[in-house]
């Protein structure tokens, strides 16, 4: 292994870095999202090699240096983990359902947080062994403190990120993964005393002298972690699920990024700092499309699950006006423009196929069709985005809020499909938990279409007053079954 060099292992890991940033450039767009996914897969192959290579290369200057056997029980383990852990990546991603995606990253959060509390403690009791120390020397006191936030952070974004997939996966009964806040009385005064403690402990740790680690704080202040990565994450509802998702995603990045420090890993380093940085970036644009603070957010955010905020009693007895999916296509088949307001309710009923050739045989007919995307539509940020690029929708056919907002009191028809909260006029009122909080402005269409299974409230527990208009037709029913019928009827 004497043609690897250290040097070689530095510019390995600087092209893999370079593949990370392009993998960040490329994901900002749905036109370049397969480009930027290559690359970030190609970075992380060329990371995973050199990091093998590095240990094949260390384990034969041990053996020439005569300090070690040369045992290949490490490389075996890494290698076992490397084949595990990529079979289980690649089964899960060929299997996973676009409903479930959103689950499945808060699942992957989870494991970069614990991976990163593992090495920790692995670094803390040998540290000889990531060539932080010497045998028989102390801990560092700047790796102490690179390895307490590495901890706390990693363990926090562990936590909870479990919680977040129990409430975002909503199949199970146990109270704390209900999408309903779970608030108690004290609740933020008991979160900031533990934080105080843990942040106690670990300065106890870091300043603790002798070579021996001082466990009892360390591993407390690890204790105390966890149990506030859960009490953190349970006060926040449905409606800003969103935010959580890049929230945690952030958090995963910087505690790899604090333990990339104890351990002088430039590829850790980089790549934590990228992840950390864009889902802090992400976290701020997802609060500002639901106008709120991102410390509103952590406080306990509003909204609970849509069962249990759904619009039941006084709400389900108001008037609308319903129609078929017979009527509903006859109106589209006769205008001249046609925006495609797509929410959670499209991702269930994995009606994206079907809504792709509604719009192939509208536009046929010559009527113009427009997706509006809002920032938080869905269950994680972007969620719309990658729906229709699954079924393979044209790009340019693909409209931001921003972008689109100005065209919809000039258009005929607007088809909502499973969204609710960003389309709800409430959010004009400046008395509503919403007010303030940028919408689709839908409901300055000249005739709106709305495909709910039922009058059940969004994931903010809000009544839409939409739905009400006059000029507002409610479809209900599977978004999978009204397009399939919609489509028939088109014929």
């Amino acid at each position: 292994m004497n043609f690897i060099s250290m040097n070689l292992v530095t510019m390995m890991y600087l092209i893999a870095s370079v593949c990370f940033i392009q993998a960040l450039k490329g994901l900002s767009s749905p036109g370049t999202a397969r480009t930027g996914n290559a690359f970030g897969m190609s970075g992380m192959a060329i990371a995973v090699v050199t990091t093998i290579a590095l240990i094949l290369k260390l384990r034969a200057d041990a053996v020439a240096a005569g300090v070690g056997a040369g045992s290949g029980m490490g490389l075996g383990l890494v290698l076992v983990g490397v084949v595990v852990g990529g079979g289980i990546g690649a089964l899960l991603a060929k299997k996973v359902e676009m409903t479930k995606m959103p689950e499945l990253v808060a699942a992957m959060h989870s494991l970069i947080g614990l991976a990163a509390v593992c090495i920790a403690v692995a670094a803390v009791s040998e540290p000889h062994a990531f060539g932080i120390a010497a045998v028989g020397t102390p801990l560092p006191f700047g790796n102490r403190i690179e390895l307490f936030i590495g901890t706390f952070v990693g363990a926090i974004t562990f936590s909870g990120s479990v919680i977040a997939f129990g409430k975002l996966s909503g199949k199970y009964k146990f109270r704390l993964f209900q999408g309903a806040p779970v608030s108690f009385a004290g609740q933020h005064m008991l979160n900031l005393i533990l934080a105080v403690v843990m942040v106690g402990l670990g300065l106890v740790f870091c300043f603790a002298g002798g070579v021996a680690p001082a466990w009892t704080p360390f591993l407390v202040m690890t204790a105390i972690a966890f149990v506030l990565g859960v009490l953190i994450i349970i006060p926040i509802g449905g409606a800003d699920m969103p935010v959580v998702v890049s929230m945690l995603n952030s958090y995963s990045g910087w505690a790899a990024a604090g333990i990339g420090f104890s351990l002088n890993n430039a590829m850790l380093i980089i790549a934590g700092s990228l992840v950390g940085s864009s889902g802090a970036i992400l976290s701020y644009i997802m609060c500002k499309a639901m106008n709120r603070s991102f410390f509103n957010v952590i406080l306990g955010g509003f909204g609970g699950a849509p069962a249990e905020a759904g619009g039941g009693g006084a709400k389900e007895q108001r008037p609308v006006k319903s129609g078929s999916a017979d009527d509903a296509s006859f109106i589209m088949a006769n205008a001249e423009s046609v925006i495609i307001v797509p929410g959670y309710g499209l991702a269930v009923a994995r009606a994206q196929h079907s809504l792709k050739e509604l719009v192939e045989k509208l536009t046929h007919k010559g009527v113009s069709v427009k997706y509006a995307i809002h920032p938080v539509a869905g269950r994680m940020p972007g969620h719309m985005n990658v729906l229709l690029a699954e079924a393979e929708v044209p790009y340019d056919q693909v409209f931001e809020m921003e972008d689109i907002n100005g065209e919809f009191g000039q258009t005929d028809v607007v088809l909502i499909l499973g969204a609710n909260d960003v389309v709800n006029p409430a959010a004009k009122d400046p008395k509503s938990p919403i007010a303030g909080m940028p919408i689709l402005e839908a409901y300055k269409a000249k005739s709106i279409i709305v495909n709910k299974r039922s009058m059940a409230s969004g994931y903010a527990g809000l009544d839409n007053e939409l739905f009400y208009q006059a000029n507002t037709m409610m479809v209900f029913g599977d978004a999978k079954k009204v397009i399939e019928d919609m489509v028939k009827a088109v014929e």
